[in-house]
């Protein structure tokens, strides 16, 4: 069935290469024009883009703000981010021009909360710089007092944002004998918080009681730099950070102090304010460590994510609601 202003193969433009079952199936499914190139669009072919398609499917890299927004084109009509994370879209110029917005949530959940685990070991164990010591050839050899980190065992986790991600971190840390303190803008059902063995804390609590800092929340206006200079302070000087939810949650210019200082004892981060630049005094600092935003990196969490995309792209042209619709109140 053809819904009227839906067209049975709609012209999908995608921002970057996805994986190749993805883009096959795309090109089977809809009228798709590729990025082969695997780059970056310039703002001027955003614009292009957004003049000319029925369907934008982005990524984090693709900002579209409200002066993007305001030059589509009237075929515009759905933009499904290939991602969980919305904020580089302006969700209320979409609603103003009546252009739905889907994701793809409960995907990543898995694998981000692997990548935030390791983090969680590697920081205090000084991982990555045992790693560097090796390649530089400056080991010397085992000694008693060599590389001494902290042990995890015992110690008490601070997750900041109980939504999937958080649970799945908490979880993955009753394997290790951590302790899970959270602070959520909604306290879980007590069912849960056993389950998990998770107890809900204010948010000066959690940084004054923890030994490691993971932060699970999304980027919003209300948890735009939630982590700052105020909050770094209440930390104990042997206290770790961990970052795999967005670089703008975290100040990053006070963390960079913090380390240098001695504040805080380390930080482990996935993500930067200025991607995929990172400020150089982080790359001089050897207590942290750092990875290219990858914590959703697996060939399977890329093909789910592409799955759900073409999902939400079908449901629309059939007249439905897409299962990951963004944006409420739309017939």
């Amino acid at each position: 069935m053809t819904v009227p202003d839906r067209p049975a193969r709609p012209k999908v433009i995608v921002t970057r290469e996805l994986t190749d079952g993805v883009m096959a199936r795309m090109e089977e499914l809809f009228e798709t024009r590729l990025n082969r190139e695997d780059r970056a669009l310039t703002r001027a072919e955003l614009e292009a883009a957004v003049a000319d398609a029925d369907v934008l499917v982005p990524t984090i890299t693709d900002r579209i703000d409200a002066d993007l927004i305001a030059k589509a084109g009237p075929r515009l009509k759905l933009i499904a981010n290939f991602g969980v994370g919305v904020d580089h879209i302006d969700l209320h110029a979409a609603r103003e021009r009546r252009i739905l917005v889907t994701n793809t949530p409960g995907v990543l959940t898995e694998d981000t909360a692997d990548m935030t685990m390791a983090l969680i070991l590697s920081v205090p164990r000084r991982l990555g710089e045992g790693e560097k010591l090796i390649r530089a050839g400056a080991w010397d050899g085992w000694k008693p007092s060599g590389m001494l980190g902290h042990r995890v065992n015992g110690k008490t986790l601070g997750i900041i944002g109980m939504g999937r991600i958080g649970r799945a971190v908490a979880r993955r840390a009753q394997g290790f004998g951590i302790r899970t303190i959270y602070h959520n803008r909604h306290r879980l059902p007590e069912g849960v918080e056993a389950e998990l063995g998770a107890r809900f804390v204010d948010l000066d609590s959690l940084f004054t009681q923890s030994d490691i800092i993971s932060i699970n929340c999304p980027h919003t206006p209300e948890t735009h730099h939630l982590v700052n200079a105020e909050r770094l302070a209440q930390m104990r000087p042997d206290a770790y950070l961990v970052n795999t939810s967005r670089g703008e949650v975290l100040e990053e210019d006070a963390l960079i102090k913090a380390l240098q200082s001695g504040q805080i004892a380390g930080a482990g981060l996935d993500v930067y304010v200025n991607e995929p630049h990172v400020d150089p005094r982080l790359l001089d600092l050897p207590n942290t460590v750092l990875l290219p935003h990858m914590g959703s990196a697996t060939y399977e969490g890329r093909a789910a994510m592409g799955e759900k995309v073409i999902a939400n792209i079908r449901a629309w042209v059939d007249g439905h609601r897409p299962p990951d619709q963004v944006l409420e109140g739309w017939d």
